[in-house]
């Protein structure tokens, strides 16, 4: 499958390219990068100016003649000519050798069209990939967990990213069920910010409703006494203005897109083979992916679905983890890669 001599001269490398944020890990280093997805340009003569973290800094506070994009929208390429760059550079900071190009597998959502993946794979090789493998993102957060997805048991995985949430039940190194929905963490900045203005005449900016949803953000029934100050622009008179909001509010502003993966959660439960929901009864459910951390989410899904449901330990780095497992040993794990067709 690849040339030994390749593989201990060049970094061969894997990479969690999610909506909000892109992790990087080395074969036989683990995980070296771990970023925002986001690019600051100057508009004028679209050169790029900052990437990642740089560019996180920048967000909502830039001059008019620069603009910070972020190049995935839903788990998807949205911006090809910047995704390439973004993966370009994280490539070039973990590489110990320029001149072999390296072998790059990628996580991408279960849920994405063949022109989507093709995307994603051109950019790569755009990028300086010699050879690139995709993967769904489920499979890979299940091999990060450790679950056995090998043997004839069912496994299920929720992974709540920034654009996408994957819902998948895996047996026998294949996705049995899955359903993919583009309603994630980047939905519930967007409900905060819409509840905030509808409530308060408030207007805030996305880092600021990504702030409120990790201090006090939460659905039922979790019930803490919680609150916070919350400082944005009055819409009314056009000044800046605080107000001081409760978890009780945030809880009703985030309701519609926890029912939305909740009513998911339930529609793949529905679709599931009797035998392997009697695996998922024994086993339970794995919730992965940054919105996982969201406060009784894992009560809540407990109540719908009477299920046990288990937080993973390092939710937010599962699926980098797995397609480093990956990669680390491509040929047990053939079956599962996903070689996009050329045209």
């Amino acid at each position: 499958m690849h040339f030994s001599l390749f593989s201990f001269l060049s970094s061969d490398i894997a990479i969690d390219l999610g909506t909000a944020n892109t992790l990087v890990y080395v074969k036989g280093k683990g995980i070296l990068v771990n970023e925002p997805s986001i690019v600051a340009i100057r508009r004028n003569d679209q050169e790029i100016v900052a990437f990642g973290s740089e560019a996180r800094a920048m967000l909502g506070r830039t001059p008019d003649e620069i603009s910070t994009i972020r190049p995935l929208r839903d788990g998807v390429i949205a911006d090809f000519e910047l995704a390439e760059e973004m993966i370009h550079y994280f490539i070039r900071r973990v590489q110990a050798s320029r001149l072999l190009r390296p072998l790059v597998v990628i996580g991408i959502p279960s849920g994405i069209t063949e022109v989507e993946k093709r995307a994603v794979r051109d950019s790569a090789e755009h990028a300086g990939a010699r050879e690139v493998y995709l993967v769904d993102e489920p499979m890979a957060a299940a091999i990060g967990v450790g679950l056995p997805i090998t043997e004839p048991v069912g496994s299920m995985i929720i992974d709540i990213g920034g654009g996408t949430t994957e819902i998948a039940v895996i047996a026998l190194s294949g996705i049995v069920t899955s359903i993919s929905i583009r309603v994630a963490g980047d939905e519930m900045n967007e409900a905060i910010v819409q509840y905030m203005k509808r409530k308060y005449n408030l207007l805030i900016g996305e880092k600021s409703a990504e702030q409120i949803k990790y201090e006090i953000g939460s659905t039922p029934p979790y019930n803490e006494k919680m609150t916070m100050t919350v400082k944005g622009r009055d819409l009314v008179g056009g000044i800046p203005k605080t107000v001081e909001i409760s978890l009780p509010e945030i809880q009703e502003a985030l309701a519609e897109p926890v029912d939305a993966i909740v009513e998911a959660v339930k529609l793949t439960l529905e679709k599931t083979p009797p035998e392997l929901a009697a695996d998922i009864l024994d086993r339970g459910i794995i919730l992965t992916g940054g919105g996982a951390l969201l406060k009784g989410l894992d009560l809540r899904l407990r109540e719908e679905t009477n299920l046990p449901v288990n937080l993973a330990d390092d939710p937010l780095t599962c699926v980098a983890q797995g397609t480093g497992k990956i990669l680390e040993d491509l040929d047990s794990y053939s079956e599962i890669l996903n070689r996009t067709k050329r045209y």
